[in-house]
Parts: structure tokens; sequence; C-alpha cells
């Protein structure tokens, strides 16, 4: 068996190891507190100034587009009257080139009878989607079906 005359074992430092800090370490401080305080109120006062510069700014636009849209409503609405109208001569005459063989068929009514006897005959009663887009594609309806649940 070989002997142990080659070991040491580890002891501490003659002069002892240094003490542990225990006691509180305080932050260095970036800024004072008038400092800080003072950054506070500055940058507050001048965002009000640019906020209440840009708010009129705003304002000014919106009274502008609202009297775009005021301006443009009328005859946006005469165009929409204007396709729509133009969509029910075309289901007239749809229905009219359809029926052409059909012995006694009267556009607009069913059989000959008047689809509603209690309203005159020069009123004009605006047919629903699906009346509406009789004739046109499937994509068509769709969309418009599709524009209607979603505004």
């Amino acid at each position: 068996m070989s002997t142990a005359s080659g070991f040491t074992q580890d002891l501490p430092p003659k002069e002892g190891y240094r003490p542990i800090p225990t006691e509180r370490v305080p932050l260095r401080t970036f800024l004072g507190g008038r400092l800080a305080l003072g950054l506070c109120l500055f940058s507050t006062v001048v965002g009000h100034y640019i906020y209440f510069i840009e708010w009129k700014r705003i304002m000014r636009e919106k009274v502008e587009m609202k009297s775009a849209q005021f301006a443009l409503m009328p005859i946006l609405l005469a165009e929409r009257d204007r396709t729509f109208l133009k969509q029910i001569k075309r289901n007239v005459a749809e229905e009219k080139e359809l029926m052409k063989y059909y012995p006694g068929w009267k556009v607009g009514t069913y059989f000959g009878d008047p689809i509603y006897k209690t309203v005159p005959e020069d009123q004009f009663i605006e047919p629903n989607h699906i009346e509406y887009f009789i004739h046109a594609s499937p994509k068509d309806f769709d969309a418009k079906r599709m524009l209607k649940l979603t505004s």
C-alpha cells in the first residue's frame, strides 16, 4: 500500500477570509428628485401643447371630410338608385324573354293574378334580395349577402 506522504489538506488563509457583506448597499442615484419632477412637468406641458395643436388640425380635417361626404352623398345615392332601377329593368326584360313561349304569361303577375292585390298598380314595391338577384350569378348574390351581414 502506498503512503500518504505527499498529501496536504486545503486550509483557510492565515489571515482568514474576508467578512461576508450583510449590510445594505444603497443604489446610486441617476436623477435627483427635483430634476426628475422638473423633467416630468416639462414633458407634460410640451405634450399637452403638441396634443392641442394636433387636435385642432384633426378637427379641421374632420370638418373637411364631413363637408365632402355631405356634398357627395346625393350623387352617390342617385347612382345607387339608378343602378337599382337598371337592374329591375333587366330583370323584367329577362322574365319577358324567359316566359315568351308560355301563353298568357304577364310580367309581374303569378299566372295573370297580381301578386299584391291591395296595392295600387302604379305603386312600386321594392323586391327582396332573392328577387333582385334572381337572374344574376350566385357569386354576385353571395357578395351582396355577405356585405349586408358584415355591415
